[in-house]
């Protein structure tokens, strides 16, 4: 039996993922977007992307998720979750080259407030707080890791904006590595874990 012939402006068999990864390239490549030019760059009709986003802050919203699942892939892929202090440096070295390797997305995801209307980018948001509040409660058992969990993401966060603002150099990758692990080495010493 042969297949059916697809219909007349079928494109894509996942319309939203190709809608978001055609927003990833615009905003890598710096291009400016709209839904109507996104629309345009994925080869669909005008009113197909409203199908999926309301509007560009729905659309930024799945960026930001996007990018958001791709940073706790970088951060947890599946090895040990740091365990001493000395070890969160590497933590903190992922996450600036996360930053630097994806300097547009990690803006948009950082660049505004989160929107609470979202539950999608709110879950995915609070999967990276949980997952550095669980390892400073590993890492620092009888210290509270809510308020060092926003230290050391303060630490990271920071060092890759220095980075991404050409504050700090980012020309010698391995010496942005070595300058984040010393700056976490300075405020959580080895000594200082269990």
């Amino acid at each position: 039996m042969d297949a059916k012939p697809a219909r007349p402006g079928y494109h894509h068999g996942d319309l939203r993922a190709t809608l978001v990864a055609a927003a990833l390239e615009m905003l890598e490549a710096g291009e400016p977007f709209s839904l109507r030019a996104l629309a345009r760059r994925a080869g669909v009709s005008t009113a197909a992307p409203y199908r999926h986003f309301a509007d560009r802050e729905e659309l930024e919203s799945a960026l930001a998720v996007h990018g958001l699942r791709e940073l706790m892939s970088d951060l947890a892929p599946g090895e040990p979750r740091p365990a001493s202090a000395a070890e969160l440096g590497e933590f903190a070295v992922g996450y600036v080259r996360f930053a630097l390797r994806r300097p547009a997305l990690f803006r948009l995801m950082f660049g505004q407030a989160c929107d609470d209307r979202n539950d999608e980018r709110v879950r995915a948001s609070a999967a990276l707080h949980d997952l550095l509040e669980g390892i400073m409660a590993e890492v620092f058992p009888a210290s509270d890791p809510v308020v060092l969990a926003t230290a050391g993401w303060s630490l990271a966060h920071g060092l890759a904006f220095l980075h991404l603002d050409g504050k700090l150099s980012s020309a010698d990758p391995a010496a942005v590595d070595e300058r984040v692990r010393s700056a976490v080495a300075a405020v959580f010493p080895p000594s200082s874990s269990p």
